[in-house]
């Protein structure tokens, strides 16, 4: 119940009678997903956990892709804005809190995880979803890069390289904590910040 609480006050939505009935129609979404899969989801689905009739759910959204997608912006958008609170820390503390951020539950839980991971797979077809990860991708890069940069501005010309890998491990790790339990997301969490940590401070070539 928790988690659920935490995950409807983030959804961003109006403090009004049509807000809450998104926040609703958008949470029905995420536990239909987690329950069944987003292929296996329908329209009445979510319109059953949401307490409301299909008819009435397309008041709010024009059908389930809208709603993924909504949600799917939701999260990125309190993704970035988290990221965008650490740049005055110090380069160990940012590092810290990013993995505080996506592996320990400090900005996206468990649940979260197996939702974004089916976005991704229907970004592949669904234009405004492919643009919408495409976006977070890049932003999250750049704050990479520009992390890397401070924390060595003698390897600068390495700092793009650096957040391509850094940001493949984040998603391979999230990946794999979510599929193999014999990793769990604290030990991708011990994994990523000591990668992290070496991409920051890399050793001079003799």
């Amino acid at each position: 119940m928790v988690a659920q609480a935490n995950r409807v006050q983030n959804l961003s939505t109006p403090n009004t009678r049509g807000g809450e009935r998104r926040r609703r129609i958008l949470t029905a979404l995420h536990d239909c997903i987690i329950n069944k899969g987003y292929s296996k989801t329908t329209l009445a689905d979510v319109a059953q956990a949401a307490n409301m009739t299909p008819s009435h759910l397309l008041y709010y959204f024009r059908g389930k892709d809208a709603i993924l997608e909504q949600y799917f912006d939701n999260v990125a958008d309190r993704i970035l804005e988290r990221i965008d609170e650490f740049g005055h820390q110090t380069t160990e503390r940012q590092i810290e809190l990013l993995g505080e951020l996506f592996f320990a539950g400090n900005g996206i839980n468990y649940s979260e995880i197996g939702f974004m991971l089916e976005c991704f797979g229907v970004a592949v077809h669904d234009e405004t979803l492919h643009r919408e990860k495409a976006n977070l991708d890049r932003q999250l890069k750049v704050y990479l890069k520009t992390l890397f940069k401070t924390a060595s501005p003698e390897f600068a010309d390495k700092a793009e390289d650096s957040a391509e890998l850094a940001y493949a491990m984040l998603m391979g790790l999230l990946t794999a904590a979510y599929f193999d339990d014999r990793l769990g997301l604290p030990q991708a969490q011990r994994l990523f910040r000591s990668s992290m940590l070496n991409l920051a401070h890399p050793v001079p070539q003799s």
